[in-house]
């Protein structure tokens, strides 16, 4: 069962690079503790040497998983650890910017939250999370409190992730000066790869600590079968300048494949045969290109529900998805109104096919809650 421990040794060799200028060592597959609900799972990924973990004080489950983790790294050395923590800002979904009630203030206090659920002192790595422009990446109260968390002790490290606009904010990132490491989707499916290489090339080079996060589970939408994990872990560990990855892995059977991957990290001929054969359907990775964005008439923050989608289809984690949508603002009935669709996304998704697939499965949802 993919959910009961793994009986013998989990696979034994760890491969550790060095975070930029950090000085950080740490295995280059870490745990995004995003899905995974189970202490034991945790455990035993901690006691295999994976102690890199990440995590965002943002959804609700999210938050859960927060207060799960301080209970058990409590019993464990905190120097043991290499943790980083994602505070998210309320920003425009249509442009990225950063809202008024986005504060030097509450960017504390949710630092101040999420340390008291960790009951830690300190993070390891400190997140201005979801930065997709230039102008949000040197948004002056997120980064005076950010100075102040790290002058304070309460941050090692500072740090800016992006899932959208991924060339743009690593290099604005790089230009800062500010930021010590840089988490970015980067995966072979983004129609923009070659300049998402080039950046986070640009930013190694700079000294920059690279993490690389959106690149295997998930991208498989339904009936098109499974994808290769592996394979693609291993893609995107073959460029040098990419340090660390934090996969979610949410059960047993995920996390001893992806420690199976350190093993050795060169592709053999079939997962370079299934890489070609992923790379050629749409999956479930959202682009986060935008253009989307100013086609949907009822103005819907559409690859936001693109990402909840992929949370129910991909990772299966309904919880997710629903604590997802339910920070979303926007009316859970807002298609409705629509006779048709004018979106029309690069992956050739039917997007309003997908909106109403999973905004169905929340009503639904919230019937039997």
């Amino acid at each position: 069962m993919a959910n009961s421990y793994p009986k013998g040794p989990l696979p034994g060799k760890l491969v550790f690079r060095t975070l930029g200028n950090t000085g950080l060592r740490v295995p280059v597959i870490g745990m995004g503790i995003l899905s995974s609900g189970s202490p034991a799972l945790i455990n035993a990924a901690l006691d295999a040497g994976i102690t890199l973990l990440d995590s965002t004080a943002a959804l609700q489950q999210q938050i859960r998983n927060e207060e799960m983790l301080g209970t058990i790294l409590k019993g464990r050395a905190r120097e043991s650890i290499v943790y980083g923590t994602k505070i998210h800002l309320p920003q425009n979904f249509q442009t990225g910017l950063f809202e008024k009630t986005a504060t030097e203030e509450e960017f504390t206090r949710l630092l101040d939250e999420s340390l008291k659920r960790l009951k830690m002192d300190y993070v390891d790595i400190l997140y201005n999370h979801m930065i997709s422009c230039r102008e949000s990446a040197f948004y002056e109260p997120v980064m005076n409190a950010m100075e102040k968390a790290k002058k304070s002790g309460k941050a090692r490290f500072l740090g800016l992730t992006t899932h959208g606009n991924v060339p743009e904010a690593v290099q604005a990132a790089t230009d800062s000066k500010f930021y010590e490491v840089v988490m970015a989707a980067y995966n072979p499916r983004q129609k923009n790869m070659s300049q998402v290489k080039d950046a986070v090339a640009h930013a190694a080079s700079a000294g920059l600590g690279v993490i690389a996060i959106k690149i295997i589970r998930g991208d498989a939408d339904k009936g098109q079968g499974p994808v290769n994990p592996a394979a693609s872990l291993k893609w995107v560990l073959q460029d040098p300048n990419v340090h660390a990855t934090v996969p979610g892995f949410s059960n047993f059977d995920e996390m001893t494949a992806d420690l199976a991957v350190m093993e050795d990290l060169n592709l053999s001929d079939s997962e370079i045969s299934d890489l070609k054969k992923e790379i050629s359907n749409p999956g479930l990775f959202c682009q986060s290109c935008g253009q989307c964005l100013h086609q949907c008439k009822e103005g819907l923050p559409v690859p936001d529900l693109m990402r909840a989608y992929m949370y129910f289809y991909g990772y299966r984690q309904p919880a997710l998805a629903h604590s997802l949508i339910s920070s979303l603002p926007f009316a859970q009935k807002a298609c409705n109104g629509c006779s048709s669709c004018h979106i029309e996304c690069p992956n050739g998704w039917k997007v309003a096919d997908k909106i109403g697939d999973i905004l169905s499965v929340e009503m639904a949802m919230l019937k039997t809650s």
